[in-house]
């Protein structure tokens, strides 16, 4: 068993919120300026609060879907508090919330039509799954891809949070920044651009570059796209201008990573560092700063960056009209996150019984931390095996809808529907499959028919069955069909939503 004393968790928690607050606040003056910048204090005045920022608040708002809806809320739940409570339209923020309005599920809501599904507006939301999830990464980076997806769909973003989610959470257990960096890559694919741009900085930080070359050489192969005027004539003149519009993370994790190598352990530099590379500042200097705060707890922060601001959180993307008139649901300070934070933490471990204890009365004990237990292992392949499909589970039962492409369908225009069924239990089952289609729509191979459903914990791999839907005339701008699952001597109905735009018009990009 892994102890962690409730005391040394709860400063590490608070290190990370203060982290990240301060980060956000010094980062945002500069944000999507592609230059080389010379911070080494906030640049403005700041009265004693912070900036408002996205980098924090949508955590809260997870937070309250915790609280409200149960420790094993996923994708579909945190959707629903998108559409209520998220406000701006800003890239993929906006385009998610109107793929989710029109009817689209995730994580087609964060890939239809979304060139910023590769940007950075999701390793920002990274913290509270960590921390509900201490020394638990595979538990946290579960988490973070239900939120991730929402906005990003089968993108870079995705792996971009997975990567932070756990970083951070082992960040509890493991000091060592290059172990912990070994852990994050662990849980992403090895051709991906965010793993690409933190081996370039890792690269040329064990070479003995200069952070200003080595946030050079993380650009030259990773940047995203910026008009010309967001880029400074040095940069313009070393050939770091354009790049592809929406492409943002990898740069930018790669940048994070800058700060935290080039920091050599000083939170002022760590995160001056981070701002100073320029691109996404107030996402990369807050998450440098939460993980400082995660590895060496408040007391670590100096007073200097933490008086200027206070210990307030100021949001910018909530609905707080609807979301919270009366100012009692959502937490004000980093304090009483830090508070309602832990509580969701005692539950998360309770529910799951890991070999991690947040106790009162016992020293923090990490002798029976191993590395291999952090790293992904089989956990990568399952929490990709379905990437870009929209999952639903069931007391017994996963499954997976895989639309291909796109999720359209055009007139006298087959459009193929994969069905992926995972059998969670242990006890093999028939179950029947019925699909319910507007009229005159042609379903092969069949409307109806039985497919066999192995165990996966007797080695059972999940049942794949290929539709084929086709309709002389698509109508509606939003058609939704039903596949009904059932097995006989069974009482559970299994009903899963498919839902497809008409593709009579659009096209996707």
């Amino acid at each position: 068993m892994i102890t962690i004393n409730e005391q040394d968790y709860r400063r590490r928690v608070l290190g990370c919120w203060m982290g990240k607050n301060i980060g956000g606040t010094l980062g945002a003056p500069f944000e999507w300026k592609r230059q080389i910048n010379q911070v080494s204090f906030y640049t403005q005045e700041l009265g004693g609060e912070p900036l408002p920022n996205d980098d924090l608040d949508i955590q809260l708002l997870w937070v309250m879907a915790l609280e409200e809806r149960g420790i094993e809320l996923d994708a579909h739940v945190l959707s629903e508090y998108w559409c209520l409570y998220v406000t701006p339209h800003w890239v993929e923020y906006g385009t998610a919330k109107i793929n989710m309005r029109a009817g689209l599920l995730p994580p087609l809501c964060g890939t239809l039509n979304n060139v910023y599904k590769h940007s950075c507006g999701a390793f920002i939301r990274s913290e509270v799954w960590a921390c509900i999830a201490p020394g638990l990464p595979r538990l946290a980076v579960r988490y973070a891809y239900e939120d991730a997806i929402l906005d990003h769909g089968d993108g870079e973003g995705v792996y971009g949070e997975a990567f932070c989610a756990a970083l951070e959470s082992a960040a509890f257990v493991e000091q060592d920044l290059s172990r912990l960096i070994e852990i994050g890559l662990s849980y992403i694919p090895e051709d991906c651009g965010v793993t690409g741009a933190v081996q370039s900085a890792l690269a040329a930080y064990k070479a003995g570059r200069s952070w200003e070359e080595a946030r050079s050489e993380v650009l030259c192969h990773y940047r995203g796209g910026m008009f010309d005027w967001e880029v400074s004539p040095a940069d313009h003149a070393k050939g770091l201008g354009g790049g592809r519009r929406g492409w943002d993370v990898p740069a930018n994790i790669g940048m994070l990573i800058i700060g935290l190598l080039y920091g050599e352990g000083d939170f002022g530099r760590t995160v001056c560092v981070a701002v100073n590379c320029g691109e996404d500042t107030d996402c990369t200097a807050a998450t440098a700063g939460a993980i400082y705060g995660l590895l060496h707890g408040i007391e670590a922060i100096p007073p200097r960056w933490i008086e200027p601001i206070g210990r307030t959180i100021k949001t910018v993307t909530l609905d707080l009209g609807d979301l919270d008139p009366y100012g009692n649901r959502l937490p004000r300070t980093v304090d009483a996150l830090t508070e309602r934070t832990a509580r969701l933490a005692q539950q998360v471990l309770l529910r799951y019984q890991p070999p991690v204890e947040l106790a009162k009365d016992k020293p923090t004990d990490l002798s029976g931390v191993h590395l291999e237990t952090l790293l992904a292992g089989p956990t990568k392949a399952e929490l990709y095996a379905n990437f870009g499909a929209t999952v639903f589970r069931f007391p017994f039962f996963e499954v997976a809808v895989d639309y291909g492409e796109e999720p359209t369908i055009r007139d006298n225009t087959p459009k193929a529907i994969r069905l992926r069924v995972r059998n969670t239990h242990t006890i093999q089952a028939n179950l029947k499959v019925r699909w319910y289609a507007p009229e005159g729509w042609q379903i092969s191979p069949a409307r109806q028919g039985t497919i066999f459903s192995a165990p996966a914990l007797m080695g059972g791999a999940p049942c794949e069955v290929a539709f084929t839907l086709q309709a002389e005339r698509v109508e509606q701008s939003l058609t939704r069909l039903v596949a009904e699952l059932t097995s006989d001597g069974r009482p559970t109905v299994m009903l899963v939503p498919i839902t497809l735009w008409n593709g009579n018009l659009s096209l996707s990009v």
